[in-house]
């Protein structure tokens, strides 16, 4: 009887914490988007007349540098380091706001759907996860921050990187919900720490479907276990992979259209020649992703069962 009577309380528990996060998700949205209006009209408007005057003060040091125009281009230098500083500053408050509404948004789906799906009670291997999530997530800022090649495409940017691997082998190892985490964490936080701010909130957004799409096709269809055979492991392994990088050779440039002419009102004869650079860039990053997360998976696979640290997602 006390059984049954500490189980309803628990239940009610958890339902309780269930509504009070989709209440917070709830409140974070309308304060996300009444921020992100704010921002676009002040700070950002601000960076985009800093954009047209760097756009000049580029062009002139490129004229000076080919001899078709003469004037001081250290000091030239100097006045677009401070012109691109000022403007990624004024770039940010932005860029924090629509990461807020994306992670608000995540906040309430998870609120309803632990409402109405219930929540998982935690264990011992929830603490395991959540330390692997942490490393994981520095793992994909390193990727992105220090190991990337960076390709300008007129006033933005795209870049080779390796952040992806990181982010498919924590969906593998984590599953799809702490992967895709650990993967929009991470590298959101290299790109709020680079040049590449006002790409955050787009990369937390797709960072975290890969996730969950990896995790998806490995843990919840193919049902990837311990007791699976090498063999089986390796093509799920492959497979999953894939999938999560054939979402985002073709989300990434399409999304990334829309978010950057849309959202940042950047000309769309610059969007149109950012996403076809976009496209090569992803395609490369994707199949460096599916081949070294594969393979950093398999190898870490038999030796995080021997010492325990293995964890069923």
């Amino acid at each position: 009887m006390k059984t049954e009577k500490s189980t309803a309380q628990k239940q009610e528990t958890e339902k309780r914490k269930s509504y009070v996060l989709l209440m917070i998700g709830a409140i974070l949205l309308i304060a996300g988007i009444i921020l992100a209006v704010f921002t676009y009209n002040s700070s950002y408007q601000q960076s985009v007349v800093l954009g047209v005057s760097l756009k000049e003060a580029k062009s002139q040091a490129s004229a000076i540098q080919e001899g078709t125009a003469a004037g001081d281009l250290d000091a030239l230098n100097a006045e677009i380091s401070r012109l691109t500083s000022e403007k990624l500053h004024m770039e940010r408050p932005y860029s924090y706001s629509l990461t807020l509404v994306f992670f608000a948004i995540l906040l309430t789906a998870k609120g309803l759907y632990n409402a109405f799906i219930g929540v998982r009670q935690a264990d011992k291997s929830d603490i395991k996860r959540l330390a692997q999530a942490g490393l994981l997530a520095a793992l994909c800022y390193i990727g992105f921050a220090f190991f990337k090649i960076d390709i300008p495409v007129g006033p933005e940017k795209t870049s080779f990187h390796f952040g992806n691997v990181f982010c498919v082998l924590a969906a593998l190892l984590l599953g799809g919900y702490w992967g895709g985490l650990a993967g929009a964490v991470g590298m959101t936080i290299g790109d709020f720490t680079t040049s590449y701010i006002t790409s955050a909130p787009k990369t937390f957004l797709l960072k975290l479907c890969i996730g969950l799409i990896v995790g998806l096709v490995a843990h919840v269809i193919c049902k990837l276990s311990r007791d699976h055979s090498a063999k089986y492991v390796t093509g799920v392994t492959f497979l999953a992979s894939a999938c999560g990088m054939g979402f985002n050779i073709i989300a990434d440039p399409l999304v990334g259209y829309f978010y950057k002419t849309y959202l940042f009102g950047i000309p769309q004869d610059i969007t149109s020649v950012l996403v076809k650079m976009s496209a090569v860039t992803t395609s490369v990053n994707a199949v460096i992703a599916v081949i070294a997360a594969s393979a950093i998976y398999l190898a870490l696979r038999p030796a995080l069962k021997k010492s325990g640290l293995f964890v069923e997602p």
